[in-house]
């Protein structure tokens, strides 16, 4: 019973007549009935409640594939959000999901789908009492789909982490159709005006526990194998090393990276999702997965590969063969200008072209490094190795992956300095031309002679 009616017992009622109390019984159960419809009507503490989850409609942009050779389709999404508890307490997990009923576009091209090809991928809105950007993924499930028809209905669902107690709105955000059949292609929709309208609203009570408010978000739902998603997080422990890793269902992949949660402990990093298992990513802090220090599972699903091969094509597969690292050099030896004696000075020339070709296809750069014996002259005479300088200069070609970076200007010495180099990385190689001007410093009383002896290596 509401405060309201209980509030009808006080000694002034009671000195109405019956019929008195009669109509205050019916005024008090009217606004009690309010309450119920309408959430916060009285002045009185009143009790809000979840409402049932209704279908919306909403303007949606979305861009096919470029093969298709069609603009971009502007229409109506219809869609809805479900949750498994629509009356949670602070620190449980509401699993959402979200049915795109009606999707604004369709197949792009003329063939046909098969059953089965299509994998969607989205992201729910939360606001309210907290906000975050859910993502939800669907199972790789659809019925036939013909030549520029319509895209059945589809679900995907996720989870989040209620973290504060009140009212919890839910609202289809931005969704992609991926289809791998023969080819994999995206079919990426955004709202138009975010937020789209609520679809389903909850409330949520105080557990009465201590709660872990750490929190990430995903840029994307989904990628194909081998794709960076970039993974925000906020209420982690200031300057924590946090752990990013990709799930599949339970159990944790290969696929991690480490990052430093700032001041605020918040936290923006790549997480490189290879293993096409994966169905979820996480971020922890400490040695392993903790679920008291960690925020997640977001849904996430690798995407490509496994379509079928159409009736009367064939299936056409290539290898590309990894090579060797190798250098050659335009000549074997250099003339530098001569210099006079009693004068002396700079002696200067060119190295002789060298060429890397770097066709190993892996991850792996490449160093190239110079040394100079000293130089000798008659009757025991010489230039020590420090007196040969450089100004190294590197090219790479047209096309290559690696970027070519020159050496430093100055001395070579017997020791040897670096005349080139490119830097690993997750796919290295090319060919590059490297060269270098010399100035070897001659001492005024130099004997006489030319001074050949220098010798270099890679």
């Amino acid at each position: 019973m509401s405060p309201a009616i209980r509030r009808s017992d006080s000694p002034g009622i009671r000195r109405r007549s019956r019929q008195d109390r009669s109509r205050r019984w019916a005024a008090a159960l009217g606004v009690g009935a309010l309450v119920v419809a309408g959430g916060g009507l009285l002045a009185g503490p009143a009790r809000a409640m979840a409402t049932a989850s209704v279908a919306v409609d909403f303007p949606t942009h979305c861009i096919p594939p470029a093969i298709a050779g069609i603009p971009p389709i502007d229409g109506t999404t219809s869609a809805e959000i479900t949750v498994d508890n629509a009356a949670p307490k602070v620190g449980d997990t509401v699993t959402v999901t979200y049915t795109v009923v009606k999707p604004a576009a369709s197949n792009p091209v003329d063939l046909a789908l098969p059953a089965d090809i299509m994998t969607p991928t989205g992201k729910v809105t939360v606001a309210g009492a907290q906000s975050a950007a859910v993502t939800v993924a669907g199972p790789k499930k659809n019925a036939p789909v013909p030549g520029k028809g319509a895209f059945p209905s589809f679900s995907m669902t996720g989870t989040f982490t209620v973290t504060a107690p009140g009212e919890i709105t839910l609202s289809p955000g931005d969704y992609n159709i991926h289809t791998s059949y023969i080819m994999e292609l995206d079919t990426p929709c955004t709202v138009t005006d975010p937020p789209a309208p609520v679809s389903q609203t909850i409330i949520a009570t105080d557990g009465g526990g201590q709660v872990n408010e750490r929190a990430i978000q995903l840029s994307a739902a989904s990628g194909a194998a081998g794709d960076q998603v970039a993974v925000t997080g906020s209420k982690f422990t200031a300057g924590a090393a946090v752990t990013l890793a990709g799930r599949a269902g339970d159990a944790m992949t290969g696929d991690t990276a480490t990052v430093m949660a700032d001041g605020s402990g918040a936290f923006t990093g790549q997480l490189t999702v290879s293993d096409p298992a994966t169905t979820g990513i996480v971020a922890y802090e400490g040695a392993g997965w903790d679920a008291a220090k960690g925020a997640g599972p977001q849904a996430y699903t690798v995407t490509g590969g496994g379509g079928e091969i159409p009736d009367g094509s064939q299936k056409l597969t290539s290898s590309v063969k990894a090579g060797t690292l190798s250098m050659t050099q335009a000549g074997d030896s250099v003339e530098l200008s001569a210099v006079d004696f009693g004068q002396g000075g700079a002696s200067t020339g060119a190295l002789r072209t060298v060429t890397v070709k770097d066709f190993r296809g892996g991850p792996a750069g490449w160093s190239l490094t110079g040394r100079v014996t000293d130089f000798k002259g008659p009757a025991g005479a010489k230039i020590g190795a420090a007196a040969l300088g450089w100004s190294p200069a590197c090219a790479a070609k047209a096309g290559s992956p690696s970027t070519c970076a020159a050496g430093s200007q100055g001395s070579v010495g017997s020791a040897g300095a670096t005349l080139a180099s490119t830097p690993d990385g997750a796919f290295t190689g090319g060919e590059f031309t490297v060269d270098a001007r010399l100035s070897l410093d001659v001492p005024a009383y130099s004997a006489p002679a030319r001074t050949p002896e220098c010798s270099r290596s890679p």
